[in-house]
């Protein structure tokens, strides 16, 4: 019994560490991300978008939390918008699925 108990507590904690999720929050670039509050403001919009331009990595800032982004082309449109990703959360990375305005 004692077996089975902890397997399964092993197996929720597995199942905890990648998430699917709907976020709302903004797309920044990672150098300005450091800033969490600038990062999430509509103000911050055309600085990111010009980071991004550059090549700088792009993140998504939600909730004061930065996330990596593991697929920038699929948020390369969006620096500076506010979003919703739709993903898989691991850690502090998102695996994007889906991006709306």
């Amino acid at each position: 019994m004692k077996k089975l108990t902890l397997a399964f507590a092993g197996l929720s904690l597995f199942a905890f560490s990648a998430m699917a999720a709907d976020m709302t929050g903004y797309v920044s670039d990672a150098k300005c991300s450091a800033d969490v509050a600038k990062a999430e403001s509509d103000g911050h919009a055309n600085c990111a978008a010009a980071c991004a331009r550059k090549g700088d990595s792009l993140v998504f800032v939600s909730g004061g939390k930065v996330y990596k982004v593991s697929d920038q082309e699929k948020v390369k449109a969006h620096a500076g918008h506010k979003v919703t990703i739709s993903g898989k959360v691991t850690g502090d990375t998102i695996a994007v699925d889906s991006v709306k305005m």
